[in-house]
C-alpha cells in the first residue's frame, strides 16, 4: 500500500443488533426450507439487505395485504406489531413467525399495563415508525406520540401521565424531555425503555469517531438508530459523510492518506460496511 491511499478501518461494534440478527436468522432458515416467506413491512430499514432477502423469496406486505392471506407463514419483524395484526392472522389461519425483539415485547407489555391501570400515555417515538404503531395499538390507539417537544406546546396534556419512549431514541434527548415537562409543572413517570445495545452505541461512538480524519456512516435512510448515531458521529467528527450505498461514495470527498472509519446502524448489515470499506480502499 502507498502512503497515498486511504487507511479504512470498520467499527467492530456496529452492525445488527440481536433483535434484526434474530429476524433475518429466522427469515433465511425459513426461505431454504419454503423457498419463500411473506413478511409484514421492510424486515429491517435497510434497502441493501431487503433487497438480498428478496432475491432469496422474502415477500414484503403491508398490513392492507395482511387481510387477504390466508393460510400462509408471516414473519413478524423485530419492530413488532399492534394486537390487530394477531388478531387477523388467529382469523386468517396465518402462522405468525413472530420475530419481535424481545425489548420492545416488554416495552408493548408495561405501557399495556400502564393503559389497563388508566394511566395516561405519551410516547416520545418517530410518527408512523413501525415500532411506535406497535406501541400505540397497546392502548387502542389512546397515547399521544410526539417525536419532538415542541409538539407539546399547544397540547392539552394531563395534569400527571407516564413517559415511554421507542427504543431506539437518544437517551439524552428523553431526559432532557422529561425534565422540560417536569419543569413545566406536570407530574411525570418516566419509564426509560431505550435499548441499552443502541445506548451502548451511543458511548462507544464517540471514541471511535475521533480516531480517523472522516467517518462515513453508513445507513438506510429510514433507520431512526441510523439517524442518532449519525448525529453522535457529527458531533465529534465534522467531517462525517452519511451514505446508504456506495453509489453515494465518491473519491472528492477524501484527501490522499486520510484515516477513514466506517460505522453503521443497528440496521446496517456487516457486509455493506465491507462493501464501502473495499470501494474506498479501491481509490
Amino acid at each position: 500500500m502507498g502512503e497515498h491511499n486511504l487507511q479504512v478501518t470498520i467499527d467492530q461494534d456496529s452492525g445488527f443488533c440481536f433483535g434484526v440478527v434474530y429476524a433475518i436468522d429466522m427469515a433465511e432458515e425459513i426461505l431454504a426450507e419454503d423457498g419463500y416467506l411473506y413478511c409484514l413491512g421492510d424486515i429491517v430499514h435497510n434497502d441493501e439487505e431487503v433487497e438480498r432477502l428478496k432475491a432469496m423469496g422474502l415477500r414484503i406486505i403491508e398490513h392492507d395485504e395482511l387481510v387477504n392471506l390466508r393460510n400462509e407463514k408471516v414473519l413478524i419483524r423485530a419492530h413488532g406489531e399492534a394486537p390487530e395484526t394477531y388478531k387477523i392472522a388467529l382469523e386468517n389461519n396465518i402462522t405468525l413467525i413472530d420475530a419481535s425483539c424481545p425489548v420492545v415485547l416488554k416495552l408493548q407489555n408495561r405501557i399495556k399495563t400502564s393503559y389497563d391501570n388508566n394511566e395516561k400515555i405519551l410516547i416520545f417515538g418517530k410518527h408512523g415508525h413501525a415500532e411506535v404503531v406497535g406501541l400505540q395499538g397497546q392502548t387502542n390507539g389512546d397515547a399521544l406520540v410526539f417525536q419532538d417537544i415542541i409538539e407539546l406546546e399547544d397540547a392539552e396534556l394531563p395534569a400527571s401521565f407516564t413517559l415511554y419512549s421507542q427504543t431506539t431514541k437518544s437517551m439524552d434527548k428523553f431526559y432532557s424531555v422529561k425534565e422540560q415537562l417536569l419543569s413545566r409543572g406536570y407530574e411525570v413517570k418516566a419509564n426509560d425503555t431505550i435499548c441499552r445495545q443502541v445506548s451502548n452505541r451511543d458511548k462507544d461512538l464517540p471514541a471511535f469517531a475521533v480516531k480517523f480524519n472522516k467517518i462515513v456512516f453508513v445507513s438506510g435512510k429510514k433507520s431512526s438508530n441510523g439517524k442518532v448515531l449519525y448525529e453522535v458521529c457529527r458531533k465529534h467528527n465534522p467531517n462525517t459523510y452519511f451514505v446508504s450505498s456506495i453509489s453515494e461514495l465518491n473519491p472528492n470527498m477524501f484527501a490522499p492518506g486520510d484515516t477513514v472509519g466506517i460505522a453503521g446502524a443497528t440496521s446496517t448489515p456487516m457486509w455493506l460496511m465491507q462493501q464501502v470499506k473495499a470501494e474506498l480502499e479501491s481509490y
